[in-house]
């Protein structure tokens, strides 16, 4: 069994940046891929980004790519999401989820999921 606890979240301004942590535990780390999802009130979980079991292969969702950046650190088993130049349209619950070995922008392909932390933009 894998866990998943994120930590990070909070409130910001138009502009501001937010760093959210994905720590894992269970499992070794290093054989899971690791994705970043949200959902907004009324709206349906979508995909942020992802991150390979390697740190080899990331992908980002069109709407973050370019203000958002994912990284891991296979030694202290986290995964890290840097939230920069945030907008309104940003403010949803932020959920990690991990699979076996390689990235997946679909979060049905994801095993494992943490509860989520809440992220809100104000304009």
């Amino acid at each position: 069994q894998v866990q998943l606890v994120e930590s990070g979240g909070g409130s910001v301004q138009t502009g501001g940046s937010l760093r959210l942590s994905c720590a894992v535990s269970g499992r070794p780390f290093s054989n899971y891929a690791v994705g970043w999802f949200r959902q907004a009130p009324g709206k349906e979980r979508e995909f942020v980004a992802t991150i390979s079991w390697n740190g080899g292969s990331r992908y980002y969702a069109d709407s973050v790519k370019g203000r958002f950046i994912i990284s891991r650190d296979n030694a202290k088993n986290t995964v890290d999401l840097q939230m920069n130049s945030l907008k309104p349209e940003d403010t949803a619950v932020y959920y990690c989820a991990a699979r076996s070995m390689w990235s997946s922008q679909r979060s049905h392909e994801y095993d494992y999921w943490g509860q989520g932390t809440q992220v809100t933009v104000s304009s």
